[in-house]
């Protein structure tokens, strides 16, 4: 009897997710997943490069049957992935598989969302999609990992597969489309690291090209295109060629038993995930101690090499680079108590409080954290006063972590805070909708643009 290659494996997986038996903690935590999405993307959808790629593809606009968020504008469904998913990468408030270095709801949700849109599909086939795609591209990234994080951007590169698997769901894919379906994905995958070294728009816009990939690798999986099944685990297949020594065994080991997306975490901080556990330190510190942005006269942060090598920028110059920057985010949560939208405005980026103490911090590897990563993002504090006094704080994990989630009503709450700017009145009604999407009988009852209005006013 022939081996499976690991591509058919998650074919089988994906086909049987249609009608499998899930347990309530999936369902409940992909409802969690699609909630803190919304949260991201609306915010993201009215600022470049998502409005750009409106004016880009406006051939493919107001027309088609899939929706733009938050504007409701209709779009073909490869394009409302792409749009969509640019736009949920962009405030950098959308989730994390910690143990894959990967973000999977700006992948899988939009591509998700476009084609359950496009094929009016009741909202509990676009949750097991939701669920489909975040364990296979969730395992997938945690093979790789963390030698394929040293160059390529793992959001970009497994989102391909992520976008793909919950595609297949939506379409019906049989285990070999499913299978064709991923290894095509897998041929297309990219997006190089060097694209968020820097300021840049190439960053979301790697989510919404990997999203828009799902789609179109399932349609052609659809249509008949086969693609080749040791895509994975050939001599020069995807292993082989963006990491090194990966155990593929392992990746589809309790397939359809573990289910990774309950240990997803939701961001507390608009900032790249880096940062987070220096920033949580840094604020119980100030808070315990009542410490004023005044009193302190120099910060020492010890945290992964990672951490360093990505948000050591100390002067940023631009909000995207301030929210690459762990000497501005600790500044930022010391000076104003928090780190959300509005650490990242022109008013913020120009506080001399919020600089000042940026530049006194030290950041440094810690062995400790270092050794750690990336099953878990440490930090270690040391805040030093201008009278003598020292005070230090280790954060084992962010919080928003597996181990220290966030509750579904500070989720709650960060999505009101996140949306209500775009939506007024009818955040409410959609945040009532999202909770309870698995039993809407179409995703057109999501009140997005004037039907989220109309849905306030009544």
């Amino acid at each position: 009897m022939a081996i499976k290659s690991p591509t058919e494996t998650f074919g089988e997986f994906i086909s049987g997710m249609r009608t499998a038996a899930l347990p309530e903690n999936a369902r409940h935590h992909a409802r969690r997943c699609v909630l803190d999405w919304f949260a991201a993307a609306i915010p993201g959808g009215v600022l470049p490069p998502a409005t750009l790629l409106e004016t880009a593809l406006a051939e493919d606009l107001d027309r088609g049957r899939s929706r733009l968020v938050p504007s409701g504008r209709f779009a073909t469904a490869r394009t409302a992935a792409l749009i969509n998913g640019t736009a949920s990468h962009t405030v950098e408030f959308d989730d994390i598989f910690r143990d894959g270095l990967f973000h999977p709801g700006v992948v899988v949700i939009p591509a998700a969302l476009a084609l359950a849109e496009d094929t009016g599909a009741p909202g509990e086939l676009f949750l097991r999609a939701v669920i489909a795609g975040y364990e296979v591209s969730n395992r997938i990234a945690a093979a790789v990992n963390p030698a394929h994080y040293d160059y390529w951007h793992t959001t970009a590169t497994i989102g391909f597969f992520g976008g793909t698997a919950a595609s297949a769901v939506i379409l019906g894919l049989n285990p070999p489309q499913a299978a064709h379906a991923l290894a095509s994905a897998g041929t297309m995958a990219a997006g190089l690291q060097q694209a968020f070294r820097a300021e840049a728009m190439s960053k979301p816009i790697h989510a919404g090209r990997a999203a828009e990939g799902g789609v179109l690798a399932a349609r052609m999986a659809e249509a008949g295109v086969t693609g080749v099944l040791d895509i994975l685990e050939g001599a020069a297949g995807f292993g082989a060629a963006m990491s090194r020594d990966v155990d593929w065994q392992k990746a589809v080991a309790g397939l359809g038993e573990d289910w990774t997306i309950e240990r997803t975490t939701q961001k507390n901080h608009a900032a790249c995930g880096h940062v987070h556990a220096a920033v949580d330190a840094a604020r119980q510190i100030v808070t315990e101690n009542g410490l004023a942005a005044e009193d302190i006269a120099g910060i020492e942060v010890g945290s992964y090499g990672k951490s360093l090598e990505i948000c050591g920028n100390a002067d940023p110059k631009t909000a995207f680079e301030a929210k690459f920057s762990l000497p501005y985010c600790v500044g930022a949560v010391i000076a104003t108590g928090a780190v959300r939208i509005a650490a990242f405005s022109p008013e913020a980026l120009g506080d001399e409080r919020i600089r000042t103490l940026a530049s006194k911090v030290a950041h440094k590897v810690d062995p400790e954290c270092d050794a750690a990563f990336p099953g878990r993002r440490s930090a270690r504090v040391t805040i030093e006063t201008a009278d003598g006094r020292r005070f230090s704080h280790y954060a084992p994990t962010r919080k928003g972590d597996p181990d220290a989630p966030l509750s579904d009503a500070e989720l709650d709450e960060k999505f009101v805070e996140l949306v209500s700017d775009q939506l007024g009145a009818g955040t409410a009604a959609l945040g009532d909708k999202l909770w309870k999407i698995d039993r809407l009988a179409s995703l057109a009852e999501l009140p997005l643009g004037r039907a989220a209005t109309q849905s306030a006013a009544e």
